[in-house]
């Protein structure tokens, strides 16, 4: 498993390194401001997976199966776009199936001992409107 994710971190340009030390802050912002729809019980084909290491966090893409509310299965997407099933097995700080808040799991811990966030991206709602500003002319 940690051979497969250092092979994803080596294959990011240095563009998207920056992207990447901070993609789950960005993320955590958004789905603060806008909020989120409640997540089915289904299989979610486009998730982000934030993981933390050494006091920043990267993301790759994947997928994750939710029944009853909890995450049971996590899914990591290559390059080519095949996946992979997480084998590790994964639990919360309770050692149970992590749960789902506002679009994003809680912390979620492996027996690898790696640690990362479930982000439900197409869930998060659409910005709100806003209106649109008049400009008047000068000769008033």
């Amino acid at each position: 498993m940690k051979k497969g994710l250092l092979a994803l971190l080596i294959g990011m340009t240095i563009s998207a390194g920056t992207y990447a030390q901070d993609c789950f802050t960005k993320l955590q912002k958004a789905f603060d401001e806008r909020g989120a729809y409640s997540i089915a019980d289904d299989m979610h084909r486009n998730v982000i997976l934030s993981f933390f290491e050494d006091g920043t966090s990267y993301c790759i893409s994947g997928k994750a199966r939710v029944e009853n509310g909890l995450i049971t299965s996590v899914f990591l997407q290559y390059e080519d776009d095949t996946y992979e099933l997480m084998k590790a097995k994964f639990f919360n700080s309770k050692k149970e199936s992590p749960t789902i808040v506002n679009g994003i799991s809680e912390m979620i811990f492996t027996s690898d001992g790696e640690k990362f966030k479930v982000i439900f991206i197409d869930q998060l709602k659409p910005k709100k409107k806003q209106f649109k500003s008049v400009e008047l002319p000068d000769d008033l």
